[in-house]
């Protein structure tokens, strides 16, 4: 028997464009972010019917999963493993002010991401052993049964490099778009990639939302 996870990015946000460092900073959806998630919850309703919808606990990630839930008819838990990586003194700064002001630590960060650790915040390592301590509670709590994630860019990267088995030296190499869907199954504890950010069910949406 299979166990299923199918892995969210929270639906659009202040603060995409021009992007910012967002981390913890609990933006809720815009408008667009909205029609985003009603759009990803009708297409799960009806093609998965997952037994259980994890949440970051960012309000973005909550108002997202809370829509599929109730599409589902289930209620969310929020699982603190799935938060934002922690961007600590660069919160809500945008990434140009960071590149002028910090252009060398910057530069760092694009180059090496797997080297890289936030001043006064987190690194990769933080966020892939956090990640992974979700797939061990989806393992442990939910076997053999069917379950989304709802989560942030950089959280559904270290989702897919863990599956994917990948370096964290390759965390520019996904993409994650708003309300973007991926899908991952576990035959035991053997992990692989069904679908990657797919973006389908959200053609009719209008906005500039990548």
């Amino acid at each position: 028997m299979k166990t299923r996870i199918v892995i969210v990015r929270h639906g659009h946000v202040e603060g995409i464009r021009p992007r910012r460092f967002r981390g913890r900073e609990d933006v809720p959806l815009t408008p667009l972010g909205r029609s985003q998630a009603k759009a990803t919850a009708a297409v799960i309703s009806g093609t998965w019917k997952p037994d259980c919808v994890l949440v970051s606990p960012m309000i973005r990630c909550k108002e997202t999963g809370t829509a599929i839930a109730d599409a589902c008819g289930l209620r969310i838990e929020v699982l603190q493993a799935l938060n934002e990586l922690d961007y600590g003194a660069w919160q809500w700064k945008t990434h140009e002010e960071i590149g002028r002001v910090f252009p060398d630590l910057y530069l760092r960060w694009l180059a090496t991401p797997n080297l890289f650790r936030f001043p006064e915040g987190e690194s990769l390592q933080d966020l892939t052993a956090r990640t992974s301590d979700a797939i061990r509670h989806v393992l442990r709590e939910y076997r053999e049964r069917t379950v989304v994630m709802v989560g942030h860019n950089s959280v559904c990267r270290a989702l897919l490099m863990q599956v994917l088995d990948q370096p964290l030296s390759a965390y520019w190499h996904l993409h994650f778009d708003p309300c973007g869907i991926s899908e991952v199954e576990f035959l035991g504890d053997a992990p692989r990639a069904l679908r990657i950010n797919e973006t389908f069910h959200l053609s009719s949406i209008q906005g500039n939302w990548a």
